[in-house]
């Protein structure tokens, strides 16, 4: 069977490495991005496969009578909506005395609301067939994090929301998972870590994989919980680092 995907935030980034990973699966037939930069959408679907349907959408996610009714509109052309991958993202990284109110409700609106929104459109549909939806969170959602506090906050309710609604969802046969990626090279992490080499940290496409394999049959065991994604040789290179600046040290 023909299968539907949903994909926010698809114009960049862990978006958009996932949306080109998926589209290398036989099962997934019909493919909707979202996100507010057209340019970014087209972009990513010129690296897909082409033999798919794709549909690009340049929206805002916290404009709900869109989201209601786009959503409304994909349900009914396709029969089902079969995947819902929540993936876009907000940072505008402050202390508590920085961050203003405007800027505090800004960021829960994208990163928590239209997370929200989205997936109780979503599954008006999704509860006639089961299907499976996938939230991405962060590390930073895990471990206290001054300076990015409604970043952070954020991105804890997203973990928690996920888990809720692991169980609350499960009678309609959706599976809900939850990954927080840590330290990836995307444009929202240069926001965060400014001074930080992209090269050396984990890339998008890593994110890509694991998502692909999560939402195949292997990873059926693996909903419910919030899953890290880490590349360990981040610590070795770190490693290697520091004893080359040793080295040149004592020579």
């Amino acid at each position: 069977m023909s299968k539907t995907c949903v994909i926010t935030g698809a114009s960049r980034g862990i978006g958009r490495a996932i949306a080109v990973s998926l589209s290398k699966r036989e099962d997934i037939r019909n493919f909707i991005l979202i996100s507010r930069t057209e340019e970014g959408l087209h972009e990513t679907a010129q690296l897909m496969n082409p033999n798919k349907e794709i549909e690009c959408h340049a929206m805002d996610l916290t404009d709900y009578e869109k989201v209601e009714n786009l959503i409304a509109s994909i349900g009914e052309r396709y029969g089902s909506i079969d995947y819902l991958l929540n993936v876009a993202g907000f940072a505008n990284p402050k202390s508590l005395l920085e961050t203003s109110i405007e800027e505090w409700e800004e960021t829960y609106k994208i990163n928590v609301h239209s997370i929200f929104y989205i997936t109780k459109e979503v599954v008006k549909f999704m509860k006639r067939t089961g299907g499976k939806i996938l939230n991405v969170a962060s590390t930073a959602g895990m471990t206290a994090r001054p300076g990015w506090l409604a970043y952070a906050s954020s991105k804890a309710a997203i973990i928690s929301m996920s888990e809720t609604l692991s169980e609350e969802l499960s009678e309609y046969g959706i599976l809900v998972y939850c990954i927080s990626p840590g330290r990836c090279a995307t444009e929202l992490r240069k926001i965060l870590a400014p001074d930080e080499d992209p090269s050396t940290i984990m890339q998008p496409e890593h994110v890509g994989e694991i998502v692909d394999h999560l939402l195949s049959e292997t990873g059926i065991c693996l909903d419910g919980q919030n899953i890290i994604v880490r590349k360990q040789v981040q610590k070795q290179a770190q490693k290697n680092a520091e004893e080359m600046v040793l080295s040149e040290q004592t020579t």
